[in-house]
């Protein structure tokens, strides 16, 4: 039988089927009707709810084909569903919109466990995505950082800022830049601005940058949310129905310290009290709540939001005030680590970047004050419950600095020195040697720094609670004398600048393979965040009340070199190779920074002690059992925090048994460097 067709038909037919319009990108809807939470993923599981986080309404619809703008940011507190906002970009895009999409976080292992603990959950539950990925890990689409649809529409990759291969790979029409502000350069140079070209050759392609802020200026997420329509969500007054951005200043100031749990925002019209109980009706926007820019214009290019706590209903004001608080009274909780207390606060609760102080208070104004208020040197005051030696090895010395902390996060400088080529000049025959850590005489010297006791204003004679020396420059050195002491009272330290490095952490080195090495120093052996602690340090030397949180004070007689030293480097930017400005600190020519670098290493010391964790209870007690100390008993710190009976006796350190123990093993030092002649 002779089929009749008309190939005219079927060519229009064809012809109409392939110009037909894509149906709308709606990733609003979509999460509506596809996105369901487990509670391996989430606490807040079940479908998802735009009535929860209704801000979120128009990132996602900035993100669709429908808004013109290229570049979407998001600056955020932490724990407030920027992750979710993310993924639903990510796969409503592999459903509605296959691309080729590109997901970048800080480093490879993020990336990694960013695709095992979220990515996989969510494709594995969430039907519309679950038939267009392979579930075998044997499909040559389908590994821990590459996902592929099946019919090869789209793949989903998954890098690491500090992989610049990774960031090579493939030409992405849509993209994530997660976790935005702790991205540090690669081998390559600026991980951004190689992010950003891989999608530059798509006129309509979506780049979304979300993170929670650091340290500003040099925060990328910050530098971002500046460069877009700088949008804010306003909401309305339950009273008088006005709109208005909630901010932080305005709470800030209506915490009752005795009461926190009344924590309220007062309405900037009418002057009524906005509780906690009215955030569901303000944030609504059935009633007004709606999202202002202050850079309208950009629109087309860039649009930038902000959204913080204050605005979510997964954390409480009550637990906002109570942050506030603790970091206020310098409280002990696990992220608030000394240096750090405030800025995890502005961070993550506030959503903001902690502003650095990149210059010191004039030297000059420090001295001064040092001198006119001090007390005398040597001479450990009440305040300082706890003391801590930061020791600096240079070539032809060691300089050491003497610490005291208190509640609060008071600090104090009791005490400094230095011990060179003149350390045995009290031996008979005694000849000048290098001042290196390496020789006999300055190890012994340092042994008797470490025995050595200073007297407090109760009578106690009392010997550092932590030595933490540097440990950067001559490790092997430093290790040879350090290993003979307890770890409990001498560690190594070396300063790590970067704005995201943690606070404390030990020191790991790893081969040519990328596998741990295991070295013999490791227990003992620590970076701290020089960084940080530097912008805290700088911000605390400005404050002149005793009263405010942070205060620092001097003794009398320390020296006009180390008020110099202690203010020496600035916070400047560099440009890089690609133009964009990275932020490092700098030391002027012809300025030393001992005496900077010696704060930070005992710092480092307190944090190992567990200082930036006492709680108030803890304090009272060493304050207490200091005071009632029997003299000259030397006071132990471990001792002091361990409730004893009233009527128990308490051991004392012989400060001149000691002093002879080390002076003998000097002298036997001597005696073998003969010998070997």
């Amino acid at each position: 039988m002779t089929m009749m067709f008309n190939p005219r038909r079927m060519a229009c037919e064809v012809l109409a089927e392939a110009a037909e319009p894509p149906p709308p990108v709606d990733y609003l809807q979509w999460a509506i009707d596809n996105i369901v939470f487990s509670e391996r993923i989430t606490d807040h599981s079940g479908r998802y709810n735009p009535g929860l986080v209704p801000f979120f309404n128009e990132i996602l619809a900035a993100l669709s084909p429908d808004d013109p703008c290229n570049t979407v940011t998001l600056g955020k507190s932490a724990q407030v569903g920027g992750t979710i906002l993310a993924n639903i970009f990510t796969l409503g895009t592999m459903d509605m919109d296959p691309c080729d999409f590109l997901y970048t976080h800080p480093t490879d292992d993020n990336a990694a466990r960013w695709s095992k603990s979220k990515l996989m959950p969510l494709i594995r539950e969430t039907t519309a995505i679950k038939r267009i990925f392979s579930e075998s890990s044997r499909e040559g689409g389908n590994s821990i950082h590459y996902k592929e649809r099946i019919d090869g529409r789209g793949a989903i990759q998954a890098s690491g800022a500090n992989s610049p291969a990774s960031l090579s790979m493939i030409s992405p029409r849509k993209q994530v830049q997660d976790d935005l502000a702790k991205w540090n350069m690669n081998e390559a140079g600026d991980p951004e601005a190689q992010a950003d070209s891989r999608s530059k050759a798509f006129f309509n392609r979506k780049v979304l940058k979300v993170s929670t802020p650091l340290i500003s200026p040099g925060c990328r997420i910050t530098t971002n949310y500046h460069a877009g329509t700088q949008e804010k969500y306003h909401v309305p007054c339950p009273h008088c129905h006005e709109l208005q951005a909630l901010e932080w200043e305005n709470m800030r100031d209506h915490i009752d310290p005795e009461h926190p749990e009344n924590a309220h925002f007062v309405c900037i019209h009418c002057g009524c009290e906005l509780h906690e109980h009215h955030r569901a009706w303000m944030v609504d926007p059935s009633n007004g709540a709606r999202w202002i820019a202050r850079h309208p214009e950009r629109a087309r290019r860039h649009r930038s939001f902000h959204i913080w706590v204050a605005y979510s209903p997964f954390e409480s004001w009550e637990a906002l005030a109570h942050a506030w608080l603790r970091v206020q009274r310098g409280g002990p909780d696990d992220k608030e680590k000394g240096a750090g207390a405030e800025q995890t606060f502005y961070n993550d609760w506030l959503g903001l970047p902690y502003e650095a102080d990149n210059k010191a208070v004039a030297w000059e104004d420090l001295r001064d004050r040092g001198e006119e208020s001090g007390f005398a040197r040597g001479v450990i005051p009440a305040e300082a419950l706890a003391i801590i030696l930061g020791i600096d090895v240079q070539g032809d010395r060691v300089e050491w600095q003497l610490v005291g902390y208190g509640r609060n996060r008071f600090r104090c400088v009791v005490d400094r020195g230095i011990i060179d080529h003149r350390a045995g000049s009290h031996l008979p025959g005694y000849k000048v040697h290098s001042g290196h850590i390496a020789e006999p005489e300055v190890r012994a010297a340092l042994d008797r720094l470490v025995a050595k006791t200073w007297v407090d204003e109760w009578g106690n004679r009392r010997c550092a609670d932590m030595t933490a020396i540097d440990g950067n420059a001559y490790t092997e050195d430093v290790w040879g004398w350090v290993r003979k002491h307890p770890k409990s009272r001498v560690i190594m330290v070396r300063g790590d600048n970067r704005d995201t490095a943690r606070m404390l952490s030990q020191v790991r080195e790893f081969d040519r393979k990328g596998k741990p090495k295991k070295q013999k120093w490791a227990a003992r052996f620590f970076n701290f965040n020089a960084s940080i602690m530097k912008i805290g340090l700088y911000r605390d030397l400005k404050k002149d009340d005793p009263e405010q949180t942070g205060y620092i004070r001097f003794a009398i007689g320390l020296g006009d070199d180390f008020y110099q030293q202690v203010t020496s480097e600035i916070r400047v930017a560099e440009r890089t190779r690609t133009g964009h400005a990275r932020y490092v600190w700098k030391l002027p020519a012809g300025t030393r920074n001992e005496a900077l670098d010696m704060m930070n290493q005992a710092h480092a010391g307190a944090i190992r002690l567990g200082v930036t964790y006492w709680t108030d209870e803890e304090w009272d007690m060493l304050a207490e059992r200091l005071a009632k100390a029997e003299k000259p008993a030397q006071a132990d710190l471990e001792d002091l925090l361990t409730p004893v009976p009233e009527n128990e006796a308490r051991k004392s350190t012989d400060s001149n048994t000691a002093d002879a123990l080390v002076t003998a093993a000097l002298a036997r030092a001597e005696r073998a460097r003969k010998r070997k002649r």
